[in-house]
């Protein structure tokens, strides 16, 4: 048995390569989820009363004023995914409904300047968790912050029979 010939050579620090790399995306995979799992366990509010100072268990009265909301994805245009992504105002009235006092879309590089107008409704329960409807649109499920400083999105059905998907978040604006 002689040396390894170059090509060989090339082929075990090309394999080594990918094996470094499979093994970091996945390490860096599972420390994110681990974070986001810690986090969410230390931001829920427990089954005891909250002490003075923190927050309460959420409501529909949680979410008021307007959030920036960002989101990015893709959209089922013709059976084809093409990507979005969309930046708007949404302002959360507090009672469960919702109003677009700005926007812009760009699907697939097509912009969409103003997406202003009605809004939707929604859902908050007490573990923070509810729903984002918009009519004749999309869908999401949601989780709030205790405080509702923040809000995580993820779409669940899309608009118009169309079946999307999207992640986003959105932060309440300074008052």
């Amino acid at each position: 048995m002689g040396k390894p010939t170059r090509t060989k050579q090339k082929e075990t620090i090309t394999m080594k390569i990918k094996l470094a790399k499979m093994i970091m995306s996945s390490l860096a995979f599972t420390c994110t989820f681990g974070c986001l799992v810690a986090a969410l366990a230390l931001d829920r509010p427990g089954t005891a009363p909250a002490a003075p100072g923190f927050p309460q268990p959420c409501s529909v009265g949680t979410l008021h004023g307007l959030y920036l909301w960002t989101f990015d994805g893709y959209e089922n245009i013709g059976g084809n995914l093409v990507p979005k992504a969309v930046m708007q105002g949404t302002r959360f009235n507090g009672d469960g409904t919702t109003f677009n006092e700005f926007g812009t879309v760009n699907i697939g590089g097509f912009i969409i300047i103003d997406v202003s107008g009605p809004g939707g409704t929604y859902t908050v329960a007490a573990d923070c968790t509810g729903t984002i409807s918009i009519p004749n649109g999309p869908s999401f499920n949601i989780y709030v912050r205790p405080g509702g400083q923040q809000l995580w999105t993820t779409q669940i059905r899309g608009g118009a029979g169309s079946a999307g998907l999207t992640v986003g978040t959105a932060t309440r604006a300074p008052q």
